[in-house]
C-alpha cells in the first residue's frame, strides 16, 4: 500500500477522487496509526508518520468512499496527569463525516478494567466499537437555496427525526423513523398548512446510547449524547451507514428548502458521550485528553457543568476549531440554516465562572459564515450561575425559560404580577432591550421536548417517570402545571372540557406573543406520554407522536385551532413586531391612539394599582395596527388591522368591556371557550362600550379593520 505524506489541513478523512487524506491533531500522543478496517474483521494499520504542528497526517492513494477506519494513539496512560492514551482502544476520528455501527458494551470499550480502576485495560476495542467512514463528499444540490425566514416570519416547530415520523400511518414501513420520512410528502405537507417555518431537530449528530441505559433495556432516545460532531446519526439513516446517511440527510434538507422550509440543528458541544473518569475511551479521551476536556485540579476527574459527566475545554484553540469547524461544515456543506445550542452557558464557561464575552462567542461574532445563520441558545446549565437569561450577546436568540413559567403561572391561576406577564407578551424587553436586542430576541416557548406536552401540562400536578427506572427521581418536579381537577386520564367532561380550553388558551397565547413561537411536535395533536415529563430514555411509543388516523380524525378540534392561530399571526405584523412597543402614538401615521393600551375588564386604561393587584388574573390589550413603527424590507409603511386581546385567567366568568376611543366596531375572531374557537370571520359584531361575558379560563381577541 502506498503511503504519501499527505497535508495537515483539512482535519478528518478529505477524499479527492482518487484517494483520501488523513489528519488527527494530538499533543499527547508519542505515536499514532491509521487502521484501514475490513469486512472480514482485519485491519491494515498505517503510521502517520509526517506532523505539523502536532497534527499527523497522510494521503493513502485508492481508498475509496464507504472505507471504515479508526485511530490508534500510542503515549502515556497516566490519569493522575489528566493522560489517557491507550492504544489498544480503536478511536473515532473526531472530524469524521459518518460514522458506522454502534457500540457492543463491555469492559473492551473503557480504558480501565473494572474491577481494579488504577489499572490500564489493553483489551482490544476494535470489534465492540463504532468505526468512522470515508465519505464522498459530492452531492447535486440542484437550485437548492435556502429560505433565509426573517425572525419576524419564523414559526420553530421543534421535531425529534424518529419520534414525529415513526407512527405516521401515510409513510411507508420501511422509511419510518429516518431522514428520508423527514423529505416525504405528508410529513412537509403537515409542516406547510399548519404554517410552520423552520423545522429544529433534535440532535442528529451521532450519538451514543449509554451503558447504564443499554442495561436496564433502554435507549438514549433523545441524543444529547454526541460522539461525533461532523457526523448524522447513522441509526435515522434508512438505507445503511457507509455514507448514506450523508446523502439521506442531505436529500431532506433539500426537499424540506424546497417547501420553504428551514433546518436548525439542535447541537450538544457542550461536552461528549465520553463521561467521567470513568466512562469509556471512544474518541477524544484516548487521542488528548487534557486538550479537549475540562479537568480539575486533581487531573483524574472531569469538571462537569452539564449533569453529563464531563464539560469541553472551551479555553482550548483545539475544541474551539472543533466547533467552529462543525458549525460551518454543516452551513456550508449539509446546508443547515442554524442552530440550537444546548446548555449554552456552558460554552461560555471559559474557567469558571460564565462570561459573556468568553472565546466561542468571540469567534462566532467575527466568522463570515456561521454568523448568518440563526443562533438559538438554550441560555442555562447546571453549573454556578448557569440561568443566563437575557444575558448572551446582541447576536443570539435566546429559549425564553421566563416566558414559558409566566405564561403556564398566568393560566394556572398562580398569583403572579401582571406586569410581568404583560412584559413576556411583549416581547421581554426587560430582558433584551438593554444590549440592543428586539422582541425577536425571544424565543417563546409554552413546552418542548424536556417536560411535559401540552396535553400533560394541563392533566398531571406531578410527574409520573417510573418507566424510566430511576424510581421518578429524575426530572423536573416544579412543572408549573395543573390537572384541571384529575390527576392524568379521566372521564369527566367538565374536566375534559377545561383541559381543552386550556390547551387553546396556551397555543394563542403563543401565537398572540411578541417574540419567536415555537411549537414542540405533537402538541397540535395534544400528544401524552403519559405524565412523564423526562422522557429521553423511552425510544417507543411512549414519546412518538401518534398522528391521527384519518382526515376527519384531524379535522376541528385542536389541530384546526393551532393552524388557525400560526395562520392568525402570519397573517398580521402587529402579532410579529420587529421593535420594541413605544407606549405612545407613533410620530407620523397620523394616529393619535398608542401603539398598545392596556385594560382592565371595566373597559378603563390600567393603573399602578391595578397593576400591583393581588388578584392579577384579567385584562384586556390594545394592539394599534395603525402604529407600527418600523418599514417594510422597501422602506415603506406597515399597516394592519388593530385588535383587542381580553384575557381572563381568573376561575370566575368576568364581564369585560370593550374600550371607548379605540375603535367603533369589532368582530370576535378568537374565542377559546368554544371548541373550535371561532374561525376568522365568522364570531359576533361588538361596538365600543359593549360587555362580553368569558367564562372562567378564556380568552377572546377581537379585530377591526385598518
Amino acid at each position: 500500500m502506498q503511503v504519501w505524506p499527505g497535508e495537515a489541513y483539512p482535519l478528518g478523512a478529505t477524499y479527492d477522487g482518487a484517494g483520501t487524506n488523513f489528519a488527527v491533531f494530538t499533543e499527547a500522543a508519542d505515536r499514532v496509526e491509521l487502521c484501514l478496517l475490513h469486512d472480514d474483521g482485519s485491519e491494515t494499520a498505517v503510521e502517520l508518520r509526517e506532523s505539523d504542528a502536532f497534527v499527523r497526517h497522510a494521503y493513502v492513494p485508492g481508498i475509496m468512499p464507504g472505507q471504515r477506519y479508526g485511530f490508534r494513539v500510542h503515549g502515556p496512560y497516566d490519569p493522575g496527569r489528566g493522560q489517557r492514551c491507550n492504544s489498544a482502544k480503536l478511536l473515532l476520528d473526531p472530524y469524521a463525516r459518518a460514522i458506522s455501527g454502534s457500540i457492543r458494551w463491555g469492559e473492551e470499550v473503557y480504558g480501565y478494567h473494572f474491577d481494579a480502576p488504577d489499572k490500564r485495560n489493553d483489551l482490544d476495542s476494535a470489534p465492540h466499537t463504532m468505526t468512522s467512514v470515508v465519505v464522498n463528499p459530492y452531492f447535486d444540490w440542484g437550485d437548492d437555496r435556502r429560505p433565509r425566514r426573517g425572525y419576524h416570519e419564523t414559526v420553530i416547530y421543534e421535531a425529534h427525526v424518529k419520534g414525529l415520523t415513526m407512527q405516521h400511518p401515510g409513510l411507508p414501513e420501511e422509511l419510518r423513523g429516518t431522514y428520508a420520512a423527514l423529505a416525504h410528502p405528508t410529513i412537509i405537507e403537515h409542516l406547510v398548512e399548519l404554517g410552520v417555518t423552520t423545522l429544529e431537530l433534535m440532535p442528529v449528530h451521532q450519538f451514543v446510547n449509554d451503558h447504564r441505559l443499554v442495561d436496564m433495556g433502554l435507549n438514549n432516545y433523545w441524543g444529547y449524547n454526541t460522539i461525533g460532531f461532523f457526523a448524522p446519526h447513522n441509526a435515522y439513516a434508512s438505507w445503511g451507514d457507509r455514507g448514506q446517511q450523508v446523502l439521506e440527510f442531505k436529500s431532506a434538507v433539500r426537499a424540506l428548502h424546497e417547501a420553504g422550509i428551514e433546518v436548525i440543528l439542535d447541537v450538544v458541544y457542550n461536552h461528549t458521550a465520553e463521561g467521567n473518569h470513568l466512562g469509556p475511551t471512544l474518541s477524544f479521551k484516548g487521542i488528548d485528553n487534557a486538550q479537549y476536556y475540562r479537568l480539575t485540579e486533581d487531573p483524574r476527574y472531569y469538571m462537569d457543568t452539564t449533569g453529563t459527566g464531563n464539560s469541553l475545554l472551551m479555553r482550548s484553540p483545539h475544541v474551539l476549531q472543533l466547533i467552529m469547524d462543525s458549525l460551518r461544515y454543516w452551513v456550508t456543506e449539509m446546508h443547515v440554516d442554524g442552530f440550537r445550542f444546548d446548555l449554552a452557558a456552558t460554552l461560555a464557561r471559559q474557567f469558571h465562572e460564565v462570561d459573556r464575552l468568553s472565546s466561542f462567542f468571540d469567534l462566532v461574532q467575527q466568522d463570515p459564515v456561521v454568523s448568518q445563520v440563526k443562533l438559538i441558545a438554550e441560555p442555562w446549565d447546571v453549573g454556578e450561575g448557569g440561568y443566563q437569561v437575557g444575558n448572551f450577546p446582541p447576536l443570539w436568540t435566546e429559549w425564553n425559560g421566563k416566558y414559558r413559567d409566566t405564561v403556564r403561572d398566568m393560566w394556572r391561576g398562580e398569583q403572579r404580577a401582571l406586569a410581568e406577564f404583560a412584559s413576556r407578551l411583549t416581547g421581554s424587553s426587560d430582558l433584551y432591550q438593554d444590549d440592543g436586542r428586539r422582541p425577536l430576541a425571544s424565543i417563546n416557548f409554552v413546552t418542548c421536548h424536556d417536560g411535559f406536552t401540552l396535553h400533560d401540562l394541563v392533566s398531571y400536578n406531578d410527574k409520573h417517570n417510573q418507566a424510566n427506572g430511576e424510581d421518578n427521581r429524575d426530572g423536573e418536579s416544579h412543572n408549573r402545571s395543573w390537572n384541571c381537577g384529575a390527576e392524568g386520564e379521566t372521564d369527566d367532561p367538565a374536566v375534559l372540557e377545561l383541559r381543552a380550553r386550556q390547551m387553546r388558551n396556551f397555543v394563542a397565547t403563543l401565537m398572540l406573543s411578541q417574540g419567536v413561537p415555537m411549537i414542540s411536535h405533537g402538541d397540535e395533536f395534544a400528544r401524552t406520554q403519559r405524565g412523564n415529563n423526562n422522557a429521553y430514555c423511552q425510544d417507543n411509543e411512549l414519546a412518538w407522536v401518534k398522528w391521527p388516523a384519518t382526515e376527519e380524525e384531524d379535522e376541528g378540534g385542536l389541530p384546526a385551532f393551532t393552524r388557525a392561530m400560526v395562520w392568525l399571526r402570519k397573517d398580521h405584523p402587529v402579532f410579529r413586531r420587529r421593535r420594541f412597543f413605544h407606549g405612545r402614538p407613533v410620530e407620523g401615521t397620523h394616529d393619535e391612539l398608542s401603539d398598545i393600551a392596556w385594560f382592565t375588564p371595566e373597559g378603563r386604561e390600567m393603573t399602578q394599582r391595578d397593576w400591583d393587584s393581588a388578584p392579577a388574573s384579567a385584562l384586556t390589550v390594545f394592539l394599534n395596527g395603525n402604529a407600527i413603527s418600523e418599514p417594510g424590507s422597501r422602506g415603506e409603511r406597515i399597516t394592519d388591522d388593530s385588535f383587542l386581546l381580553m384575557f381572563n385567567a381568573s376561575p370566575k366568568t368576568l364581564e369585560f368591556v370593550v374600550p371607548v376611543n379605540h375603535g367603533r366596531q369589532w368582530q370576535v375572531v378568537v374565542d377559546t371557550s368554544r371548541a373550535e374557537g371561532v374561525p376568522p370571520d365568522t364570531g359576533p359584531k361588538v361596538a365600543a362600550g359593549d360587555r362580553l361575558t368569558l367564562v372562567d379560563r378564556s380568552l377572546t381577541v377581537l379585530q377591526r379593520p385598518v
